[in-house]
């Protein structure tokens, strides 16, 4: 990754832009493609997209993903749901991950129910588990009723689910929200669909972000289906561009992505990681909030628009003062 630079403390959006006084479609938007960079607002998205484009967006619904447990300060996030029916998941305190957990072990949780560690998620870490969860009925529904939405440090007050979905949302099964669509609405969508842009949706649910530097996303489930694949190969034979919403839609168009740039419907598990080896063969352009430094998904960004171009708009948007996170404002990235 070549992509570095420092983010202040104070570029960190604490709270929704809706508590700056911004509708959802207000915030900030960087649009990077080569050598130029300019300054707008979500609003003005159809200035920089020409009717025949694809923007894919996903589907998945953001869960309240975060429970206390018995253990004081101990909270444990869901992640990602296992084709056995066992969870990934972590434990965190304040401070961070808690790391001398233990194979067997027994956390219990609101109402009665309970999560028992199985074995460590990955080799050589000590931060996500293979769980057992025992609740009364299905737990997504336990976590409507006992959780709320994941949230880290640099957000300090917690906010209703309903802050943390995107309009596109309709799938329930993301630990954290898929945010680059979050400042998408119904008169946007309208507005752009009424220009001739296309819309296409895919399903990708998002593990816990809160990877070490360096460490690569955990492997998530994800979707594509026939008529999104066909539309894409569509847009694509006829001049338009594939414009992923978030790292989430990328990962999943490049996984059913074939050697030669052809893409096929694909339902399955994803570990697929872009960067210098592996460039975007399918998406054209990426709708992106701003990621922290050491990132993986800089990688991502890099693979789709060009190292140098990634660099140029995050140097441009710390000289700017744009705000980064979930709650933050937006980049749109384009390839040359």
């Amino acid at each position: 990754m070549t992509t570095r630079f420092e983010l202040p403390d104070e570029l960190s959006a604490t709270a929704p832009p809706e508590t700056r006084g911004l509708a959802r479609d207000e915030v900030r938007l960087l649009v990077a493609a080569g050598k130029r960079v300019e300054h707008s607002v979500f609003t003005e998205l159809g200035t920089y997209l020409k009717p025949g484009d694809l923007v894919v967006v996903n589907t998945s619904a953001t869960l309240p993903a975060a429970v206390d447990t018995t253990r004081a300060g101990v909270v444990v996030h869901f992640s990602t749901e296992l084709d056995d029916g066992n969870w990934v998941i972590e434990l965190r305190s304040p401070t961070g991950p808690i790391l001398d957990a233990h194979p067997g072990e027994r956390v219990g949780l609101p109402a009665g129910a309970h999560l028992t560690l199985l074995a460590l998620y990955r080799p050589g870490q000590s931060r996500l588990w293979c769980a057992k969860v025992t609740v009364e009925g299905d737990v997504t529904a336990f976590l409507t009723g006992a959780g709320r939405p994941i949230r880290y440090g640099y957000v300090p007050k917690r906010w209703p689910i309903s802050d943390y979905q995107t309009v596109f949302a309709t799938q329930p099964g993301s630990a954290e929200m898929p945010s680059a669509a979050r400042p998408f609405t119904t008169q946007l969508v309208t507005k752009l669909v009424s220009a001739g842009v296309l819309f296409a949706p895919i399903l990708l649910h998002t593990g816990v972000s809160s990877q070490e530097s360096g460490e690569p996303p955990l492997t998530e489930r994800f979707r594509v289906p026939v008529t999104t694949a066909r539309l894409v190969e569509w847009v694509r034979a006829e001049g338009g561009r594939v414009i992923a919403v978030g790292t989430t839609v990328a990962r999943a168009l490049e996984s059913a992505a074939g050697t030669d740039g052809s893409l096929t419907a694909r339902d399955g598990w994803t570990d697929l990681v872009l960067g210098p080896d592996r460039p975007a063969r399918v998406v054209d352009g990426l709708i992106t909030g701003l990621h922290a430094p050491d990132a993986s998904h800089l990688l991502l960004l890099e693979a789709v628009a060009g190292a140098e171009v990634v660099q140029r708009a995050y140097d441009i948007a710390l000289e700017s003062r744009y705000l980064w996170h979930e709650f933050g404002d937006v980049s749109l990235l384009l390839k040359q």
